[in-house]
This record gives C-alpha cells, sequence and structure tokens, in this order.
C-alpha cells in the first residue's frame, strides 16, 4: 500500500512536469505595428493660367535712391505704357507720369495690396476684387488686380468708356500738357496742381520719348499705322487671348471667331484682326 502511494506520487509529478515544460516550449510572436511610407520621385506640375504669364519686372535695392526707383519703375512698364497707347490712343508719358505720381513709383502701401498704380476706384458697377485704403475719406473703396499690367489695361478702358474723358482724345498724341490739364479739368484728381506734377515728371525723366515712338516722325506713316493698328494687332511676348480681349474690349469668343481660331493658342508675331 505504502509503496502504491509512492509510485502514484511520483506518476503525478511526472505528469505535471511534463505539462508545465509544453507550456514554456509554446511562444506567441508579438505583432510589430509598421508604418507605411510610399516614396514617389515624381514633381508636381505647377500651371499657371495664361493670362497671368508677365514678364519679371525689376527690383530695386533697398539704398535706391528715388531716381533710381523711378528709373525702374519706367523700364518695367514702357512696354505695357507704349501697347495702350497703340491699342487706344493716350500718350505713353501720360500713363507712365500717371502710374509714377498715383502709386509712388509702385512703392505705395495702396499698390502694394491691390496692384492699383493709377488710385482708381470702385465706382459703380465693378465686379472685381476690391480693397479699402484712407484716401479724400475714411475706408474707400479701391479695385484691386491680379498684377500691375492689368491695371495698366484698366486705366485705358476708364479713360476710353467713360465720357467726361472724351475731350481728351481730341488732343494730338504728342501734347502731353494738354492731357494733362484735360485730366484735372475732367475730374480725374482734385489737387490743382496735379498737371504741373504730371508735366514735371514727363519732362524730367524724359518720358515723351515713348510716345514719339509709338508714333514715329513720318505723319504719312503714322496714319497709316494708326489704321492698321486699329484693325489688328500683332502678338507680343506674355500676350494671351483673354489679355487681348479685355485690351480690346471684346469676348474671347468674338476674338476666336474674327480669327477663326479652333483654340486659345497663340504665337508670338502672329497678326490678329480685333475689328
Amino acid at each position: 500500500m505504502y509503496l502504491r502511494n509512492i509510485l502514484f506520487l511520483l506518476l503525478c509529478a511526472f505528469l505535471f512536469g511534463s505539462c508545465k515544460s509544453k507550456k514554456e516550449v509554446v511562444t506567441y510572436k508579438k505583432r510589430v505595428k509598421k508604418e507605411r511610407v510610399v516614396i514617389s520621385d515624381k514633381k508636381e506640375e505647377i500651371v499657371e493660367e495664361p493670362e497671368e504669364v508677365l514678364l519679371k519686372k525689376k527690383e530695386v535695392s533697398k539704398n535706391a535712391t528715388y531716381a533710381e526707383i523711378v528709373e525702374t519703375y519706367i523700364d518695367n512698364y514702357k512696354d505695357i505704357a507704349m501697347q495702350e497707347m497703340i491699342s487706344h490712343e493716350i500718350p505713353a508719358s501720360i500713363t507712365l507720369a500717371q502710374g509714377i505720381l498715383e502709386s509712388g513709383a509702385g512703392r505705395a502701401n495702396l499698390t502694394k495690396k491691390s496692384n492699383n498704380h493709377f488710385g482708381i476706384k470702385c465706382h459703380k458697377g465693378w465686379t472685381g476684387e476690391r480693397v479699402y485704403h484712407d484716401d479724400d475719406e475714411s475706408q474707400e473703396c479701391f479695385r484691386k488686380y491680379k498684377n500691375p499690367d492689368n491695371s495698366f489695361i484698366d486705366h485705358s478702358l476708364f479713360l476710353t468708356q467713360r465720357s467726361r474723358y472724351k475731350d481728351l482724345f481730341t488732343f494730338k498724341l504728342d501734347d502731353y500738357k494738354s492731357w494733362a490739364k484735360g485730366l484735372r479739368k475732367a475730374g480725374y484728381a482734385t489737387d490743382p496742381k496735379y498737371p504741373s506734377k504730371l508735366i514735371s515728371i514727363i519732362e524730367r525723366y524724359e518720358l515723351f520719348k515713348f510716345d514719339e515712338q509709338v508714333s514715329g516722325k513720318n505723319p504719312k506713316k503714322k496714319k497709316k499705322e494708326k489704321v492698321a493698328k486699329r484693325n489688328s494687332y500683332v502678338v507680343k511676348k506674355g500676350d494671351t487671348l483673354y489679355s487681348i480681349s479685355k485690351r480690346f474690349n471684346i469676348t474671347v469668343k468674338e476674338l476666336k471667331s474674327k480669327n477663326r481660331l479652333r483654340s486659345n493658342e497663340i504665337s508670338i508675331g502672329q497678326s490678329l484682326s480685333i475689328k
């Protein structure tokens, strides 16, 4: 009996040890969380709207004199001023002088936050963007543009589409003094010295040379060129159908129809009918 109990106990001990060793052998592999990283060498393609493709403007140093600032301004905007003279018969000298005076040669606070180089207020019918700025009165509404070039184009439309400025277009294109006085008389500015300020800027920086460059010296040739320019337009760098349509106050659809264009693609040097 005693021997039987001892054998029973030994058997139990053997079975218990065997079970324990099996449990120790069983292991569980812990799942490690992994972060999935996707690597691509494909670069993002940035596509700009055609009307935003503009020539890069020159910048001036922080220590530049006022004369240097103005000279840089003239260099940046003389081409579009001459183009607007061709398109709308507004002297380039007047456009540049107004831009310099109204925008502080591009440095005025209003100009920096709105690209408005001519101090044009919203007025009735303006549907574009706007900013508010203290002028004759507190927080007046001014037009805001995507880029300075659009401001130059709108300046031309502003003068040509308002009847109060119609007398300006009776003056010769090389008579900048009459244009300067006519702007004040028509109510463009309230400052009684506005004409003399414009004339002073034109003569100091010889802006009249851009009028001469557009007009030419031969009166007969000038007359023929003027008629041709009224009926057609030669595409220049940075032009789009949209910018050209805005400049000549027609729709893109009309412009494409007149020139039998199937797409919006145009090329430098291409002649487009605008009448």
